[in-house]
C-alpha cells in the first residue's frame, strides 16, 4: 500500500510539549520521553530518567534503530544531547544507515548536539591481570558527554565490549561496575544485547538484572510474513504496558502499535448521516447511521457489500465529507468502474479530493505495517468516513487473534477521531452467515447482514439490520436489487408461506395480478350489465312518463273544453235570464198600460 510522505502520527502533538522531560515527582519515577511512537504510552511516560536501560534482541531485531532514535528524538524534540558510542560499526556506516529513517547526523554532530565515537577492542588490548577495569572507557564516555553536554547516552552493544573476556568474575563485576557508573552519573542510558538463545535475554545472563528497564525486541517470521514485536520485560518503581506489542521500522523510524492504550472514553456523537439508500436509512429509524460509530457489512461473496459501501461514499461525498476508501482486493479504477454500472459515479469526487483510495493486497506487508499505513492516510488526509474492503482478506497474512487485535486498534483509533467507519467482510458460503470471520461483530455499533437466498432454483439477495446499537431498527428481512440506478429495496412481500423473494414472488405477484384481474373483470361485467338495466328503467321511466304526459294532455284539454263548456252555459243562463227579466219587465209594462187608459 502506498503510504504518503508525511510526519510521524502524533508528532505536532508532541512538538507542542515542553522540550524538556517532565519534572521529577517526589511520588513518581521520573522519565524521559523516547520521542519513539507509541513507546511512550506503553512506558507510561518514557525511559527511566538518569537510569539505564537494556534493549535485547537477536540479530535485525532494530536495537541499533531504537537506540538512534532513542538519541534524535531526545535532541530534537526534548532539548536533550546525547552520545553515540558504537563497539561494532563505524560512524559512517552508522550515519548512512541513519538516513535510511530520515535522520541527519551529520548535522546533528556538527550543531553539537550529538556525539557519535566508534570504539573498537581486539583480544590483543585486553590483558587478563586481575585488575582488568572499564577506567579508559568510563574517561571516553565521560569526555564525550561533556563535548555536548550529554543527558542521553547509547552503548552497542554491550556483547562487543565484553564478548572477549574468558574470565566470568571480571565479566560480572565490569557489568556491574559499568551500570552503576552510569546511573551514578545520572545518565539516560540504553545498552543494546544480543539475544542468542530462546530461554536467554542476553549472552551472559547478568544484563537484565542490573538494569532497571529492560526491552525485549523479536523479529518472527510466521507463514513467510515477516512481523516484529516489542514487549516490556521490567521496569523498576513503574507500572508499564506487559503484552506483545507490534512495532513497524520504516523511513519514519520506530513504530509501537500499542492496544492498551487505548481507552474506551470517546465521545458519543449523537448526529445521523444518512446511507445514501433512502429505504434502507428508513430501516434504521429513518436517519440513518450515527456520525463516528464503526458499521459491519457482512455476507458472502457477490451479495452487494462493496455496493452499499459505495452509496455511503458517495452519500458522505454530496454532503462535502471526505471519504478515504482502503481496498484490499480491487483497484480503485475497477471499483469506479463497476460503481459506475450501478448507476453511483465515484470519479468526480476523486478529482475534487473529496475521495482518496489506498489498494494494496495484503501481502504487501505484513498486518501492523496495514495499521500504521491507515494512521498516516487519515492524519494526513483528515477523512469524515472510512471504508476497509474487506477486511477478511487480512486473515492471509495474520492470525486471527492478531487481525482482531489490529482491527481493535483501528476500531478505537477511528473512533477517537468521530471518523464513520465501515468494515466490509467476507462470509464463506458454509459458514454461519450470523458471524463474522475476523470475528469483530462485537466491536461494531451497527451490523449489516447481506446474504443471497437459493429458492426455485435461482439465488436472490437479502439485507436485513442484526443490530444497530441506540436506535429503533427494522427486524425484517427486506429483498434487494442491484440496478441500473443503485441498489434498491423491495417491500417485504408475504405470501401464504412466509417471506417470498425472487421468482417465487414474482410468481406469487403474478397469480395475485390474475386473480386481480379476474375479480376486476368481473366486477366491470356486473358493472355493465348494471349499466344496461339501468338504461333499460330508464327507457322504461322515459315511455311512462310520455305516456302520462299525453295522459295529463288529454286531462288538461278535457279540463279546458269542460271548462268553456260551463262558461258557455253560464253565459246562456245569464242571457236567458237577462231574456226572462226583459219579457218580464214587457209584461208587467203591458199589464199596467191598460189600467191607466180605463182610468
Amino acid at each position: 500500500m502506498k503510504e504518503p510522505a508525511l510526519d510521524r502520527p502524533g508528532q505536532d502533538a508532541r512538538m507542542t510539549q515542553k522540550k524538556k522531560a517532565s519534572p521529577p515527582s517526589s511520588k513518581t519515577l521520573r522519565k524521559a520521553l523516547t520521542g519513539i511512537q507509541g513507546l511512550d504510552e506503553i512506558t507510561g511516560g518514557g525511559l527511566p530518567s538518569g537510569r539505564p536501560t537494556l534493549v535485547s534482541g537477536g540479530a535485525g531485531s532494530g536495537k541499533t534503530l531504537f537506540g538512534l532514535e532513542f538519541l534524535v528524538r531526545g535532541t530534537t524534540q526534548y532539548d536533550e544531547p546525547g552520545v553515540f558510542m558504537s563497539f561494532e560499526e563505524t560512524i559512517p556506516d552508522l550515519t548512512k544507515n541513519a538516513e535510511s529513517l530520515g535522520f541527519d547526523l551529520g548535522r546533528l554532530v556538527a550543531d553539537k548536539k550529538l556525539f557519535l565515537d566508534h570504539v573498537y577492542i581486539s583480544r590483543s588490548e585486553i590483558e587478563e591481570t586481575g585488575e582488568y577495569d572499564l577506567d579508559g572507557l568510563f574517561i571516553r564516555i565521560a569526555d564525550a558527554v561533556q563535548r555536548v553536554g550529554a543527558r542521553r547516552i547509547v552503548l552497542d552493544t554491550i556483547e562487543a565490549l565484553f564478548g572477549e573476556l574468558p574470565n566470568p568474575s571480571i565479566l560480572r563485576a565490569e557489568i556491574r561496575r559499568l551500570f552503576g557508573w552510569l546511573k551514578e552519573k545520572g545518565l539516560t542510558t540504553v545498552i543494546t544485547a544480543e539475544r542468542d538463545r530462546p530461554d536467554r535475554l542476553t549472552r551472559h545472563g547478568i544484563e537484565e538484572f542490573v538494569s532497571d528497564c529492560v526491552i525485549l525486541l523479536d523479529h518472527r517470521i510466521h507463514d513467510e510474513i515477516s512481523t516484529r514485536r516489542l514487549r516490556i520485560v521490567k521496569y523498576r518503581g513503574s507500572t508499564h504496558g506487559t503484552n506483545e506489542y507490534p512495532f513497524l521500522i520504516d523511513e519514519h523510524g520506530i513504530s509501537v502499535l500499542p492496544l492498551s492504550s487505548l481507552g474506551l472514553d470517546h465521545s458519543a456523537p449523537t448526529v445521523r448521516i444518512s446511507t445514501g439508500i433512502t429505504r434502507l436509512d428508513g430501516m434504521l429509524g429513518g436517519k440513518g447511521f450515527y456520525r463516528g460509530s464503526s458499521i459491519l457489512l457482512s455476507g458472502t461473496s457477490g451479495a452487494g457489500k462493496t455496493s452499499v459501501a459505495a452509496h455511503f461514499v458517495d452519500a458522505a461525498c454530496r454532503r462535502g465529507e471526505r471519504c478515504l476508501y482502503f481496498a484490499f482486493e480491487e483497484s480503485p479504477r475497477q471499483i469506479v468502474r463497476n460503481m459506475r454500472s450501478i448507476g453511483i459515479d465515484l470519479e468526480p469526487w476523486i478529482h475534487k479530493g473529496l475521495l482518496q483510495f489506498q489498494a494494496a493486497r495484503p501481502a504487501h506487508g505484513g498486518i501492523e505495517q496495514h495499521l500504521l499505513v491507515t494512521h498516516r492516510c487519515v492524519s494526513s488526509f483528515q477523512p469524515n468516513v472510512v471504508v476497509v474492503d474487506p477486511i477478511t482478506n487480512l486473515l492471509t497474512v495474520s492470525t486471527l487473534g492478531e487481525v482482531r487485535s489490529m482491527l481493535t486498534r483501528m476500531v478505537d483509533f477511528l473512533k477517537t477521531q468521530q471518523i464513520t467507519a465501515i468494515f466490509a467482510s467476507l462470509t464463506a458460503g458454509s459458514g454461519t452467515l450470523e458471524a463474522s470471520e475476523a470475528d469483530v461483530s462485537s466491536l461494531m455499533d451497527s451490523w449489516l447482514l447481506l446474504k443471497t437466498i437459493e429458492i426455485g432454483g435461482e439465488l436472490n439477495r437479502a439485507l436485513y439490520v442484526l443490530k444497530s446499537r441506540g436506535m429503533a431498527h427494522s427486524n425484517q428481512i427486506r429483498e434487494f436489487l442491484i440496478t441500473d440506478d443503485g441498489l434498491r429495496l423491495l417491500d417485504v412481500y408475504l405470501g401464504s408461506e412466509g417471506v417470498l423473494t425472487g421468482a417465487a414472488r414474482v410468481s406469487q405477484e403474478g397469480r395475485e395480478l390474475a386473480a386481480g384481474t379476474s375479480r376486476r373483470q368481473h366486477m366491470e361485467a356486473r358493472g355493465r350489465e348494471l349499466d344496461r338495466k339501468r338504461r333499460i328503467f330508464e327507457a322504461r321511466m322515459s315511455m311512462l312518463r310520455a305516456e302520462f304526459e299525453v295522459e295529463e294532455e288529454v286531462l288538461q284539454q278535457s279540463i279546458v273544453e269542460s271548462k268553456t263548456l260551463d262558461e258557455a252555459l253560464l253565459t246562456d243562463r245569464r242571457q236567458m235570464e237577462r231574456s226572462r227579466e226583459a219579457d218580464t219587465a214587457a209584461y208587467k209594462k203591458r199589464a199596467s198600460a191598460p189600467a191607466a187608459v180605463k182610468r
